[in-house]
C-alpha cells in the first residue's frame, strides 16, 4: 500500500513529481446527467491548445453510481467497491476520449508526453496506475477527487481545476478526504480551483491554459 503522498508504508519512495503537466483537470461525472452541460465541457476541453501542459482526470459518473447501488445492495466491501469504482473512471475516460475534439486515452502516466508532444489532450485512464501505487483509503469518502489530487501532487501540476455541475466552496462541492490529501504534499500542494462546463473557459483564462483561438499558435 502508499499514502496519499505516493510513498510506500513500507517507506520506499514512489516516483517524485517532476512537473510533468501545469494543470490537471478532473472531469466530474456527473456533467453526464446533463447532456446539454456535458457537450459544452466536451467542447470546452477540445479547444485546450496543443501546447498547454494539460492532463485530464475522469471521475465515475454513472459507472461509479452502479457501483454505488451495487454496493448497497449486496455488500460488496470495502477494497471490491474501492476498485470498481475506479474501473467507472477507466469506462468514463473512453467517453471522454470519444467526445472531446483531439483527446486520447493514455493508461500510463509515461504517456503524458508523448501525448502532448502529439498535439494531443491526454485523457488519464486511471486504473492501472492506481493499481500499483493505491495512494487513497477504499472508502466512498474518497472519491475521484481525491485521486485527482493525489495524481496532481504525483505530476508536479500548479493547479487542480474540478470540472463539476456545480459551484461552490470546496468543502461544500468536493470528497471528504480532499483536503488531507492535498495537506499530504512534500511540496506546495496544487491550487484547486472549481468551475461548471459554463464557466470553464473563464477559469481557464485565470489560469493561463492556452486556447485555441486566443492569440499564439492554436
Amino acid at each position: 500500500m502508499r499514502t496519499a503522498s505516493g510513498t510506500a508504508r513500507d517507506g520506499s519512495a514512489a516516483a517524485p513529481p517532476a512537473a510533468i503537466v501545469d494543470v490537471v483537470i478532473k472531469v466530474g461525472g456527473a456533467l453526464m446527467r446533463d447532456p446539454e452541460a456535458f457537450g459544452c465541457a466536451a467542447a470546452g476541453l477540445g479547444q485546450i491548445r496543443r501546447d498547454a501542459r494539460v492532463v485530464l482526470v475522469p471521475g465515475g459518473g454513472p459507472f461509479a453510481d452502479a457501483v454505488r447501488d451495487a454496493d448497497r445492495k449486496l455488500g460488496l466491501g470495502n477494497d471490491a467497491a474501492h476498485w470498481m469504482a475506479v474501473m467507472a473512471m477507466d469506462q468514463y475516460a473512453r467517453v471522454l476520449g470519444a467526445r472531446i475534439p483531439g483527446a486520447v486515452v493514455i493508461q500510463n502516466p509515461g504517456r503524458i508526453g508523448a501525448a502532448l508532444t502529439a498535439g494531443r489532450v491526454p485523457v488519464l485512464a486511471p486504473y492501472r496506475w492506481l493499481r500499483r501505487a493505491d495512494p487513497v483509503s477504499h472508502s466512498w469518502d474518497s472519491t475521484s477527487d481525491s485521486i485527482a489530487a493525489w495524481i496532481a501532487i504525483t505530476l508536479g501540476a500548479a493547479h487542480l481545476l474540478l470540472l463539476k455541475p456545480a459551484a461552490g466552496a470546496p468543502g461544500d462541492v468536493t470528497d471528504a478526504h480532499l483536503a488531507s490529501v492535498l495537506g499530504s504534499a512534500k511540496s506546495a500542494a496544487p491550487l484547486v480551483s472549481i468551475c461548471t462546463a459554463r464557466t470553464l473557459g473563464a477559469v481557464a483564462d485565470s489560469l493561463s491554459i492556452p486556447r485555441s483561438g486566443r492569440g499564439g499558435r492554436g
